[in-house]
């Protein structure tokens, strides 16, 4: 199974100000690749912080929610509170047919995927603006090397960088 990690960051690498901020600096173009994106892909797998600020269960997709919290539960077939490991939840993903994932952050969770060698791709839209401060791709220290795949300058400014993971 791939796993494709999905992001926008700003010019200086940050993808948040703050762990609860809702994404909403990032532009039509981005928003609309991150749609058709996890739509193709069908799943999409969550830290709980970036389920919250999202706030939703987002259509035409099935959400993964990692979280310690296990009172969290969902009934709607298309939302998954879990405390399984990452490897735990790919292998359901897997038994349930879906041959890859969309992770779509926080930077803790995408820490944990990394860690665990777990990311396949890496697409990362670079919005022309700088925070100076706030949350990274990653919340621990890497030294992973990429291939760049592709790149694609969409509207608003904005490039979608496609990597894989050597």
């Amino acid at each position: 199974m791939d796993v494709i990690l999905i992001m926008a960051m700003t010019a200086d690498g940050k993808i948040a100000r703050n762990s609860m901020e809702l994404i909403d600096w990032t532009g039509k173009a981005d928003k609309k690749y991150f749609v058709e994106k996890t739509k193709e892909i069908g799943v999409m797998i969550m830290g709980s912080k970036t389920f919250d600020t999202i706030a939703k269960i987002l259509p035409g997709r099935k959400s993964i929610v990692m979280t310690r919290d296990k009172t969290r539960t969902s009934n709607h077939p298309d939302l998954v509170f879990t405390d399984k490991s990452a490897e735990e939840i790919l292998m359901d993903l897997e038994n349930q047919g879906f041959a890859s994932a969309a992770l779509i952050g926080g930077s803790m969770i995408n820490s944990v995927f990394m860690e665990k060698q777990l990311i396949d791709y890496i697409h990362v839209t670079v919005v022309p603006r700088i925070f100076g401060k706030g949350l990274s791709l990653f919340d621990m220290s890497f030294d992973v090397t990429l291939d760049l795949e592709d790149t694609r300058i969409i509207e608003d400014g904005c490039i979608v960088l496609k990597y894989k993971v050597k």
